[in-house]
């Protein structure tokens, strides 16, 4: 499961992407602002972004946005 922290680090990083004039992977009205942009890529789940967590101990678990593990070392 993917932590309010951790959403919002990825909204805020796809608004700055999207202000600085990346494409937006929707299509979009005219008019929308780039955090209603980014808003919506998230519940529409359009983003290949994924959340890596790091641990003391070292290993490393991943989660794309729906919440899923897609990946952990050791």
């Amino acid at each position: 499961m993917i932590t309010r922290f951790e959403l919002a680090r990825i909204l805020g990083v796809r608004v700055l992407q999207l202000s600085l004039g990346a494409p937006p992977f929707i299509k979009v009205k005219n008019g929308s602002s780039a955090t209603e942009i980014a808003k919506q890529e998230i519940e529409k789940g359009a983003l290949p972004i994924t959340a890596i967590r790091d641990f003391p101990d070292g290993h490393k678990e991943m989660f794309n946005l729906n919440g899923e593990m897609i990946g952990k070392t050791a």
